[in-house]
This record gives structure tokens, sequence and C-alpha cells, in this order.
């Protein structure tokens, strides 16, 4: 393969030249948030490795998370078929899908494609890692010290979305990825600031989950009915994550922020506007 092929070869995943040249395009359609929000919402999704004894394509159930930046979480054991397909080829693709009522094609569902790599139990990112996702994940902690389970992340090369009919586009990692350069200080507070608005601001998190989409009905609980309620598992320079039980949910601000001082500021103004809302 030439240098000028390795420029103009599509992505894996990518569909060149299989739409009409005068398909019209969807109206209301955000494909980039879409595939976002499916990312940072789908608990779990099929793992497709490469056999590394045939090399037929392998498909397992993961549970999911994902880092600061949207690269996808596994926590796999060594004991598994597609642990020791990783071991081998680290290829492989996640099928993160949303369900409803109806046709199950008619709701979103997004393909990421790249290389995992495991994160080693001395590598400077593994407490974030482990927190981040064991936090969406609380029952995973009952095996995630056992010596044969490990985290591997995804390296991210492309994705792509079909959000139902008239509804695919091929993404690049930069599309489904969140920027998280000279966010240093806000990675930096992420954990504190999750663990003190979980513990001390309850009541502003169940807001939270109404903008995000919750029934202010089942999201605005007093009391001890907190301790069960909606939580925050997690924030980044694009948003945060919420969990009540098995349902997720993401919050995106309404401006990037990279420091604790701008989180504070735009936590307070969430919490606000939330409260409006509901008084209104």
């Amino acid at each position: 393969m030439t240098d000028s092929d390795r420029t103009t070869a599509p992505l894996p995943g990518m569909m060149p030249d299989r739409l009409p040249g005068n398909a019209a395009g969807t109206a209301n359609f955000d494909p980039i948030a879409t595939a976002k929000t499916l990312l940072r919402t789908t608990r779990c999704g099929t793992l497709a490795t490469i056999d590394r004894n045939t090399g037929h394509p392998f498909a397992s159930l993961v549970n999911v998370a994902t880092d600061l930046d949207g690269s996808p979480l596994i926590m796999i054991s060594r004991l598994a078929t597609h642990t020791a397909n990783l071991e081998v080829d680290g290829r492989a693709s996640l099928l993160l899908a949303s369900a409803g009522k109806g046709d199950p094609l008619a709701h979103p569902r997004l393909t990421v494609l790249g290389s995992f790599e495991r994160v080693p139990r001395d590598h400077a990112d593994q407490p974030r890692i482990r927190r981040r996702f064991l936090s969406r994940h609380p029952k995973s902690e009952l095996y995630a010290g056992f010596a044969d389970f490990s985290f591997w992340r995804l390296k991210t090369v492309s994705a792509h979305l079909n959000g139902g009919f008239a509804r695919a586009a091929d993404l690049k990692a930069a599309d489904t990825l969140t920027d998280v350069s000279e966010a240093d200080d806000l990675i930096a507070a992420e954990e504190s600031a999750v663990a003190h608005m979980n513990a001390d601001h309850g009541e502003a998190v169940q807001f939270y989950a109404v903008l995000a989409g919750a029934d202010p009905m089942q999201a605005a609980p007093s009391g001890d009915a907190l301790r069960s309620s909606w939580r925050i598992t997690g924030l980044d320079p694009e948003g945060l994550d919420l969990a009540r039980a098995d349902t997720t949910l993401r919050l995106t601000f309404p401006q990037r922020i990279t420091t604790a001082q701008q989180l504070r500021a735009v936590l307070v103004d969430l919490a606000a506007r939330a409260g409006a809302r509901a008084s209104g």
C-alpha cells in the first residue's frame, strides 16, 4: 500500500459511495450529538473481536463505561475468549444500541471501531478508570479485584451511526470524543466534585436529572429517598453522566468548561434553571 493509498482509504466501518449523490439530509438530526449521547449513556454493548484461531468475527456482551474523553472502557477476564482474542489482536468494535418500544431498528445505535489496549494496574490512569467504571457498574466491584480481571480502553479510530431510517452517518474519532485539552484543573477536581455533589447536594442532582429528561415526578425525592435516586457517575468538559439503578442520562453543559471554578458556576446555574422550571 502506498502513502497515497493510506491517505485516501476509508476508515473502518465507513460507507463511501453508497448513498445517491442527491440524497437529502434529515432535518433535526445531529449525528455527533446523537453519537455522543449513546456513547455516554449505554451501559452494555456487543464487543466484536477477531478470533485468534481462525480470524472469524467473535461477538460477546460486555459492560461499558467511558473515560473522561469518551473513550469506551471495559473490564474483562483473562478466562474469556474475547480477552484472549484482544491479547493477540486489539482491533475490535463495540455496538452500542438504545432500546425502546416497537421495531428495534427504529432506535439509534452506534458502532465504535478501533483497538483495545489493556490498562495495567500500575498505570497512572488506572485509579480514574477503575473509579469511573465502577461508578457506572457498582456491582462489578465484587470481582474487580480478582487477578484475572483487567480494564481495557478503546483507542477509537472511527464510528458509524445509524439513527433510524435515513439517519446514518460515518464519523471520525474526533466526532465521538470529548476534547480534554487544557482541562487539567477540571480533571483533577472530578473525583471530589462528584463525591461532594452526591453526598451534599442530592436535591440538586435530582434537578439535573430533570434537565436531562427524567420524569419530574420521580426525580425530586427528599430525605432518605435521595440515597436510592439519581447520582452523578462522572463529569467532563462537555457534561455530566447520571444513573439511577439501571437507567442512565447525559446532561450536556451549555458551554465547554475546563476548570473547577467554571464547574461550580455551571452547576449552580443549572440547578437554578431546573428549580425555576419545577416551580413554574
